[in-house]
């Protein structure tokens, strides 16, 4: 299926009004209920798209783009839209703050029991990693509107216009409140892990990484060294949020940068209950004591570096959207990022043989294995690629995605009962260890039917990158894989069609598993359509092959015309001068693009060819 993001998007809006905005009243909550994340990514639908694509934005009514208000029409005229979002924004911060107006973070529906019995309603007020990733980029998005949109109403002078200057910087400061919380909680979800490597958790790391199946004493050696410098960094520089050495016992202080020990850095599922409060952030996000295990989850990870990225776009510094309080978390965020991502890119790629990363499934330091853990690594090495415009070793990781495509279905058929299906429904299943200590409910669990999103998301993202054209089209042709899986789960025949998720056919069903739409999966794949926006307006390769070849026929072509024009009068104004005159502009206009779009050189250049090839032979044929 060929990816089509504008007019994907712009479907993507009418099939969320449709749902979501019947008879000028908003309907939160798709087929999971309502609560803070789901209603954050069914916000998330609409305004990151208008946030991170210039054609799509809707901060200012006078400049919005003719199918972008076609799209939104049941908001309105284009003048009513930005007012629609600012009620939007200010209805869903009220609904989860606290009496005292501090945020709340509760993923309600989205937990699940691991028995039958129910989760109590303290547990389903539990926070985790999502509820603080999601809400910063819905934070980060909202301030853009809201300033840009602030711009747009202090120009008019209706009545409306009044009314909105007064409420906009009240819902403004609303917003920033609960990105300075989101980004104290994603602080304070950080977790360093250092096992002993006799420990059961160190040996699952070790096992994992010593793919040469070394004495364990050498590959611990090895592994050491590679992160030296990270453990270093580490023990120095993270501080925020982490236990003070005076205020740990002496038989419990572990030294990071210790060698002897293993180490791994990312996420828990939520506040640590090792993380310490951070006394310049109010509330029960930056003073409560948390509850989950002190133990990275590679899902959670993930998608608290998603967040992060957002948070430190370019456009955010530019903005001066922050405070110094969420300078100084961004900083402290900045540096988790750095560590957990080249942390993981080293261990996915340890060794002189075969990789960790190529060893499918990847086993977690907690035992569980699955082909979409080894997926969430290669993501997290696609991304730290991206992040550092490197194209190394990206034969190699796109190779792997290849293989998780067909383990995932993805790109091989699906077979009747095929265990497969269920990284896709109802996903992945962690268990939220540390949960059942509160509420005297039992232990919590997290499914994650993420698994075919975050492949196209890397893919996309990873064909931005100057690689060779083999490997861009093999990135392509396994996006364009992934968009047919996705398009297959597309809802059609409900009130949500247009929306996602209808897994039905990975169960041979026709009748749909669940009813409503999934916002889960539904802001997902908005993300990667806004990601293929991006990737596809950047400039394409330009192999120095494809160059070399045209600078070739170029220097031809341009002696060719030289001659040529060794044979034209100087006040020649005939058919045959205009014809010399058009091919100079071409050549011209070929060397301009040369190495931007060497393809389009090499095709000026052989036009270019053929014409002076036509005046030789029509002078040859005139003086015969």
């Amino acid at each position: 299926m060929r990816i089509r993001p504008r007019q994907q998007l712009l479907d993507l809006w009418r099939a969320v009004l449709a749902y979501s905005y019947r008879d000028e009243k908003w309907i939160w909550g798709g087929r999971d209920g309502a609560n803070s994340i789901s209603d954050a990514e069914q916000l998330l639908c609409l305004l990151y798209p208008a946030t991170e694509i210039d054609a799509f934005a809707l901060h200012q009514p006078d400049e919005m783009a003719a199918d972008a208000k076609t799209a939104l029409a049941l908001f309105g005229e284009e003048t009513r839209i930005g007012r629609v979002l600012v009620d939007l924004l200010d209805d869903y911060l009220d609904r989860y703050a606290g009496a005292d107006g501090r945020p709340i973070f509760a993923a309600g529906s989205y937990l699940h029991s691991v028995d039958e019995k129910p989760p109590s309603e303290a547990q389903l007020a539990l926070e985790v990693v999502d509820s603080y990733s999601m809400s910063l980029s819905l934070c980060i998005a909202s301030m853009r509107f809201l300033r840009g949109f602030d711009r747009f109403v202090r120009g008019e002078v209706r009545m409306e216009a009044r009314k909105l200057r007064e409420r906009i910087p009240l819902v403004i400061d609303k917003v920033s409140t609960r990105l300075t919380a989101a980004m104290a909680g994603l602080v304070r979800s950080f977790v360093i892990h250092t096992p002993e490597s006799k420990m059961a958790t160190g040996q699952e790391i070790l096992n994992m990484i010593n793919q040469s199946r070394a004495p364990a004493d050498d590959a611990l050696a090895r592994l050491s060294a590679r992160l030296e410098q990270l453990r270093v960094r580490a023990a120095s520089e993270v501080r925020l949020g982490q236990p003070a050495e005076s205020d740990i016992a002496d038989d419990k202080r572990i030294d990071i940068a210790d060698d002897k020990r293993l180490f791994e850095c990312g996420w828990g599922w939520g506040i640590v209950h090792t993380a310490e409060p951070i006394d310049f952030v109010p509330g029960h996000v930056g003073t409560a004591t948390g509850l989950a295990e002190p133990r990275p989850y590679l899902y959670f990870t993930a998608v608290a570096l998603d967040g992060i990225i957002d948070l430190a776009s370019q456009r955010i510094r530019e903005l001066d959207l922050l405070t110094d309080e969420q300078r100084k978390l961004a900083d402290a965020l900045a540096l988790r990022f750095e560590l957990t991502r080249n942390y993981w890119s080293t261990v996915a790629r340890f060794g002189s043989g075969r990789w960790p990363l190529e060893d499918i499934p990847w086993r977690t330091s907690d035992g569980e294995e699955s082909d979409y853990f080894s997926l969430a690594v290669s993501a997290m090495l696609i991304q730290d690629l991206v992040y550092r415009d490197s194209t190394e070793d990206l034969a190699r990781t796109v190779a792997v995605f290849d293989q998780l495509a067909r383990r995932g279905r993805i790109t091989s058929r699906l077979t009747s009962g095929d265990p497969a299906a269920t990284l896709h429904y109802p996903g992945v299943r962690m268990r939220l260890a540390g949960s059942e200590h509160i509420g005297g409910g039992p232990q919590l669990e997290w499914y994650v039917p993420d698994f075919v999103t975050m492949m196209l998301k890397r893919c996309l993202q990873a064909a931005r990158l100057r690689t060779e054209v083999d490997t861009r089209d093999q990135l392509m042709a396994l996006a364009e894989s992934a968009m047919d899986h996705i398009d297959s789960r597309m809802l059609r025949d409900s009130p949500a069609r247009g929306l996602w998720d209808d897994p039905g056919w990975l169960f041979d069903t026709a009748k749909p598993i669940a009813e409503g739409p999934s916002w889960f999966v539904t802001e997902r794949v908005m993300e990667c359509l806004v990601i293929a926006h991006d990737t596809f307006s950047r400039p394409p390769l330009a192999p120095k092959s494809m160059v070399s070849r045209a600078v070739d026929l170029l220097s031809e072509a341009e002696h060719l015309l030289n001659q040529e024009e060794l044979e034209v009068e100087g006040d020649d104004v005939s058919p045959r001068q205009v014809a010399v005159n058009r091919i100079r502009q071409s050549l011209d206009r070929a060397r301009r693009v040369l190495n931007e779009r060497p393809g389009t050189a090499y095709g000026l250049a052989t036009q270019a060819l053929t014409q002076l090839d036509e005046l030789a032979y029509a002078r040859h044929d005139a003086t015969r």
